[in-house]
């Protein structure tokens, strides 16, 4: 019996070594075949990094850490859609584009994957499909690269190497859901969802605190909370029927994402549950730059006057500076975190961080460096109550300012513009939608005329699209509309606004040229120049010369002399010039360039090169009321780098006819001693004056700050000699210091400080 036994289980034991054993080795030492996804082991979590040169942040050789080895991705069939999901999985919101041959230059090592191809909705690559891991024929000449759109998911930092972790039940889109009807945004107040496979669901408030709303707000670009009449609201989410997703959500409060609070996330038939409770609802209090006659207390938003953002396309993001002393000054990114930086936008009037940037990505700012090594928990009113160290230059240069982007309320304010007829989706002719005096709604156009680059940044900003690269007043090339009607003109912007709803326009429409190839248009851009004049150069450089009339025929020739100097008796006599020399650098984050293409450019014989725009400077004498007394040369230069940062190559040069411009981390400077770089003062009477520079002054070209366009200096001629004090960009004081300058009696003493 016990033979018989054993003899069955001998047979068994046979069966799988012949059969079994043989089939399962072939399947693990057979490589997957193409078209399928490869699983990796639940516990081998993969890590992302962008690398390579040259490359911005957002861009380069896509490398991924799988078993303990970096390794790389083939470009074979690969597309946007991969770079999507890899973008993604680096923290990136999207992805704009993708290389091939190893732009970024060639990786080492393994080649992970090859053929990938992604609809673009997986969470991770690891779920598209490929060869499998490590299997590819491709050589490290093919490495793939993504570029990523500069703008991060909520709650990730700023790193580059991204630890991923798919997480199905992660808390990524929350909304307020309103019960009561209203057109009005943003939405303030209602039942808190988040997004959930194809819908949305609830939480379950039991447990629920002020700590929790906080949070929620925070993510929904509110700075504060405040109580809610949940009795109106269980009468009204008794009659529905709810979907729980989350419960036992326990914020602390300095959160900036709901998916960092400890919370517990409701499994299969528990999702339609909340024992004792309800659906969490909140109400959160706007900034003041969203609040509509709501009745609000005014104590409540009031936003501080020390913190301001600079350099930013939309509203709630950019370089951060602080005012000490009554002077503008930035913040280095040491230790500058989300905790940090949350405290920035709420002390704004917006929500807490979305990122924190270091690396002067919003830009460097000029003058004085006030704070480093800031370090907040989160809970505090203003940055200036959190922990931070005075610095001296040697601590930290303006590369590290640090910056913002903070949540902001959602306006729905992109869904009454688009663009049409262009070749991408940042450029084409403005349609705005507009109500008819029937009540229906249709799209329509902007009257051309008048239209200029301040007008574009609003649409810009109202699209979503970053800066305006250009306004332009004739479209006839992209006519691809059947939108004929002009509904809009007389539009005329400040710069700043939300949306061109917003600007001054005609009540009536009223337009000379009506034909729909003369309407409005613009070319957006992700980033942008930013000009700036070297201040303190201005008021060291300065003095007075008579200059013989026989040395100023090609500067007569260039307008660049005053009025009076056509009756002169030439070549006889001089006139007396104020000079000084002028160093403008591009602190933005793309190169200055004329608008005019070569084939429109001046050539100057006089002076020997040709100039890129007709106006690129004013300089002017203004008296204590702010008359003007005496005006410089609206200055056509010649647009050249002269000098630029350590690590950056100069692009631009006059000489032989060559491209014009100013490099980013460059500046152009112009010597006091060279023709028209001065102010003709020979007809000016000793007094006391403000000399005005202003740079780009018909905004010609699109900046992403024109508020630093400006320098002023307090002026003082006593007939013989001059002197300048104060010398400022226009936003460089706090707004009492610069009363105090307009009422300057001018210098009481002959010392030059």
């Amino acid at each position: 019996m016990k033979t018989s036994r054993w003899w069955q289980r001998f047979s068994i034991i046979s069966f799988l070594l012949e059969v079994w054993l043989p089939a399962w080795l072939m399947a693990q030492t057979t490589p997957p075949t193409q078209g399928t996804t490869s699983p990796k082991p639940q516990n081998d979590r993969l890590q992302f990094r962008l690398v390579g040169y040259p490359r911005k942040h957002n861009e380069g050789r896509i490398e991924v850490f799988y078993k303990g080895e970096w390794g790389t991705i083939c470009d074979d069939d690969f597309s946007l859609s991969n770079a999507n999901v890899l973008c993604r999985q680096l923290g990136f919101v999207s992805a704009t584009g993708w290389t091939h041959s190893a732009k970024y230059g060639k990786g080492q090592g393994k080649i992970w994957l090859d053929n990938v191809q992604c609809n673009g909705g997986e969470k991770s690559i690891d779920l598209c499909k490929s060869r499998g891991w490590g299997n590819s024929d491709c050589t490290h000449d093919e490495d793939a690269g993504v570029v990523c759109k500069d703008e991060r998911l909520p709650g990730f930092v700023d790193s580059n190497v991204i630890d991923v972790q798919v997480d199905e039940d992660r808390v990524e889109e929350v909304r307020l859901r309103s019960v009561v009807p209203t057109k009005k945004m943003p939405v303030t107040e209602g039942v808190v969802e988040i997004k959930y496979k194809d819908g949305w669901a609830q939480i379950c408030d039991v447990g629920w605190t002020p700590t929790n709303t906080r949070v929620i707000c925070g993510m929904l670009g509110f700075p504060h909370e405040r109580k809610v009449n949940k009795n109106f609201y269980k009468l009204n989410t008794e009659r529905q029927k709810h979907r729980y997703r989350l419960h036992s959500v326990a914020c602390v409060g300095t959160e900036v994402h709901l998916a960092a609070c400890p919370l517990e996330t409701n499994k299969g038939n528990a999702t339609e549950s909340c024992e004792g409770g309800m659906p969490a609802v909140v109400s959160c209090v706007p900034g003041p730059l969203y609040v509509q006659n709501n009745g609000l207390k005014k104590k409540k938003l009031r936003t501080t006057s020390t913190v301001r953002l600079k350099g930013g396309a939309k509203l709630g993001e950019g370089r951060v500076e602080v005012l000490k002393n009554n002077e503008w000054g930035t913040v280095c990114d040491d230790r500058w975190t989300l905790l940090s930086a949350s405290v920035v936008c709420r002390e704004l009037g917006f929500g807490s961080a979305k990122e924190a940037l270091t690396g002067a990505r919003m830009g460097e700012g000029m003058g004085p460096i006030h704070m480093n090594e800031v370090q907040c928990l989160g809970t505090e009113k203003s940055m200036w109550n959190c922990g931070f160290k005075n610095i001296t230059s040697e601590d930290c240069q303006h590369v590290e300012d640090a910056a913002v982007r903070c949540n902001t309320p959602y306006m729905a304010l992109e869904n009454s513009i688009r663009l049409t007829g262009g070749r991408t989706r940042y450029e084409g002719r403005v349609e705005v939608l507009s109500t008819e005096a029937n009540g229906t709604r249709s799209w329509g156009l902007i009257c051309g005329g008048a239209w200029g680059t301040k007008e574009a940044m609003v649409a810009c900003r109202q699209l979503g699209l970053g800066y305006a690269n250009n306004g332009l007043q004739e479209t006839w090339y992209w006519d691809s509309s059947n939108v004929t009607e002009m509904v809009m003109s007389g539009v005329k912007c400040t710069g700043s606004e939300m949306s061109l709803s917003h600007c001054q326009h005609h009540k009536t429409v009223s337009c000379q040229k009506t034909a729909a190839k003369f309407s409005a248009g613009v070319i957006c851009s992700e980033t942008a120049s930013d000009l700036v004049l070297n201040a303190p150069l201005v008021q060291q450089s300065v003095y007075i010369e008579d200059r013989p009339l026989h040395m100023l025929y090609c500067a007569a020739e260039e307008n660049c002399l005053s009025k009076s100097a056509a009756s002169a008796n030439w070549p006889y006599g001089h006139r007396r010039l104020l000079r000084f020399s002028s160093q403008i650098h591009n602190i933005g984050r793309a190169d200055f360039r004329p608008k005019a293409g070569r084939h429109s450019w001046v050539w100057h014989a006089c002076h020997g090169h040709y100039h890129s725009m007709d106006i690129f400077t004013h300089y002017d004498l203004l008296s204590s009321n702010g008359t003007k007394v005496a005006e410089g040369h609206k200055a056509s230069f010649c647009l050249e780098d002269t000098a630029c940062h350590e690590g950056i190559s100069k692009r631009y040069e006059c000489a032989n006819f060559g491209e014009q411009g100013i490099t980013v981390g460059c500046w152009d400077l112009y010597r006091h001693d060279i023709d028209c770089q001065w102010i003709d003062i020979t007809d000016i009477k000793p007094g006391n004056y403000i000399l005005q520079i202003v740079i780009n002054p018909n905004f010609e070209v699109a900046e992403s700050d024109f508020t630093n366009n400006a320098m002023k200096c307090n002026c003082k001629y006593d007939g013989h000699r001059i002197w300048l004090h104060n010398c400022h960009m226009g936003d460089a004081f706090s707004e009492e210091a610069e009363r105090k300058f307009e009422k300057y009696p001018g210098q009481l003493n002959n010392q030059i400080s």
